[in-house]
């Protein structure tokens, strides 16, 4: 266990996944707040002024640019000086009231197509309440609709309350991995990787004791992370922890036998971190933690099914936030055990193979 002893590996080893989890979850939100937008308002109505005035107020936008003409409309965009503009044409206020449709034009940057859609139902949101305002006063008659929204789990959509849970396990996956896998580089380069081809350790025991560092480190480092999840940021944990502790156990022991796969195949540290990182980011990316699994191409989703992160992240953000029963958390267990079984017989005997 000289990863414990040592006291710079002890604080590598603690510290960055803490800094990265307060970095992600502030930094790595999809939130859609403070965006600068542009008008451009032809009309001289007081109805135009007010559906402006109702945009100014808003508090998605942080700043409004009033533009002049539709000339200004595409440096606007190209400049990026903001992602949208709304214009009202000359005739708005007559044709409302007139009692005949008025036209409101959206112009959104594409670049940023995320961000696009989200203002945009923003915008629509503020035109929907204006022209229900509006109708009211005027006395025009409207289907009388009511569109009533809750959201389930997340009743505020807040975005770290997503982010937290895949944050514990992909940050404890990645500690994980960076200890199995230096643990025999780390030796090579110390030149005291021969001594253990020399003592009496069997290979399986050589092997046992290269993976449990890993295992125990990433195990705790998650129950951690998940500790930090709950009491700082008030993320709430409506499921069971044992079952959130067992998950995350075979989780880390599928993720030490990759670390010890890649380890046995590095002679150096420099290798072992470079194999890690090519380990970790395909990891991230098909496991639906940036983006859905769903949108994936039919040829390429297959694929994330057989990346352990996929599971453990639906364990993780049902037990945080939904409370799933014990049955659908074995349901994605024991794929997770079977990927277990799997890396860690095979990097075993590849290990041993290679200590022969």
């Amino acid at each position: 266990m000289q990863a414990i002893r040592d006291p710079r590996t002890r604080f590598s080893l603690l510290a960055p996944p803490l800094i990265q989890m307060l970095i992600f979850t502030f930094a790595a939100t999809l939130d859609v707040k403070n965006v600068p937008i542009g008008i451009l308002n032809r009309d001289n109505g007081q109805a135009g002024f007010e559906l402006v005035q109702r945009f100014r107020g808003a508090p998605t936008f942080s700043r409004i640019y009033y533009l002049q003409s539709v000339e200004e409309i595409t440096p606007f965009i190209d400049h990026q000086k903001g992602v949208m503009v709304v214009s009202l044409d000359q005739q708005f206020s007559r044709n409302l009231e007139a009692h005949k449709p008025a036209i409101v034009q959206l112009i959104l940057d594409g670049r940023k197509s995320n961000t696009a859609q989200i203002l945009g139902g923003y915008a629509t949101s503020i035109i929907k309440k204006f022209n229900d305002d509006f109708s009211a006063q005027h006395d025009i008659k409207q289907q009388n609709v009511n569109l009533v929204t809750y959201n389930w789990f997340n009743p505020n959509l807040l975005y770290y309350w997503y982010n937290i849970p895949s944050l514990v396990v992909t940050l404890s996956m990645l500690t994980c991995l960076v200890v199995t896998t230096n643990s025999v580089a780390r030796e090579r380069e110390l030149g005291t990787f021969d001594q253990l081809l020399v003592s009496p350790l069997s290979p399986v025991e050589i092997v046992t004791g290269k993976i449990i560092p890993g295992v125990i480190i990433g195990f705790f480092e998650g129950l951690l992370l998940m500790a930090v999840g709950v009491f700082i940021f008030q993320v709430p944990f409506v499921g069971s922890f044992f079952l959130f502790s067992f998950s995350i156990l075979i989780f880390i022991c599928s993720m030490a036998g990759m670390g010890l796969f890649i380890s046995s195949l590095s002679a150096t540290q420099q290798q072992a971190m470079l194999g890690t990182f090519v380990v970790m980011v395909p990891s991230v990316l098909l496991s639906g933690f940036a983006t859905p699994i769903e949108n994936m191409p039919i040829w390429l989703q297959p694929a994330s099914y057989l990346v352990p992160l996929t599971y453990m992240l639906q364990i993780s953000k049902g037990i945080f936030l939904k409370n799933i029963p014990a049955s659908v958390v074995l349901n994605n267990v024991w794929p997770l055990f079977l990927i277990t079984v799997v890396n860690l017989v095979g990097a075993s005997l590849f290990f041993r193979r290679r200590l022969q």
